[in-house]
């Protein structure tokens, strides 16, 4: 199944005919049956990886995405009912939503990467030639202590000290308990200390 990508100009909205072929392939996979979430996959993958292609506008996000709806598929099947839509349906919906949480995630990462340059590149009024450089140096040996940091640790320093959320505001925000975002940034500011030197974080 993982390996080759999908042709999407193949891709076309499946018949009936399909869609109880499919239905069948789900409920194999639903009983555990390997094979049959792989005749899934063949039949099926076109019209998926044409659907990621179009929303993330990107080939190997778009097959990343395509894999990640079978893993999904093989985890969910035994859960799958006409109530939910017909198969093709059902598998559109899980391809939407896979691509527009990796555009949101590529569109998030983009963002938090522009906001830190941009913080950190931004000179203070008034500062002399001599304390800009000396600045921009220090500035330099942060961002380069930043990328050594996990990405959920640089995430949360970086929307706590340059987006000016409280730490509650960055639980909800990013979707954790506040405790877990405390302790990323705990962790993450302990790194910074600990490559730059004590007392040169502020």
């Amino acid at each position: 199944m993982a390996g080759a990508s999908p042709a999407p100009d193949s891709a076309r909205p499946p018949g009936r005919a399909c869609d109880l072929l499919w239905s069948q392939c789900i409920q194999r996979a639903a009983s555990g049956d390997q094979q049959g979430l792989a005749e899934l996959y063949d039949h099926s993958s076109r019209l998926i990886y044409s659907v990621a292609l179009r929303i993330a506008g990107n080939p190997a996000d778009a097959e990343e995405i395509t894999l990640d709806v079978y893993s999904q598929v093989w985890k969910l099947a035994k859960d799958y009912t006409p109530d939910r839509g017909s198969p093709s349906a059902w598998l559109v919906m899980m391809a939407r939503s896979r691509a527009l949480d990796k555009v949101r995630s590529r569109v998030s990462r983009t963002q938090h990467e522009t906001t830190l340059e941009t913080a950190f590149d931004a000179a203070a009024p008034g500062e002399s030639a001599e304390d800009s450089a000396l600045n921009s140096e220090n500035r330099r040996r942060i961002q380069r202590a930043m990328q050594d940091l996990s990405e959920e640790q640089r995430q949360a320093i970086e929307l706590s000290f340059f987006s000016g959320m409280t730490h509650s505001q960055l639980a909800e925000r990013l979707g954790q308990p506040l405790g877990t975002v405390k302790t990323r940034i705990r962790l993450g500011m302990m790194k910074l200390r600990t490559a730059l030197g004590a007392g040169e974080v502020a």
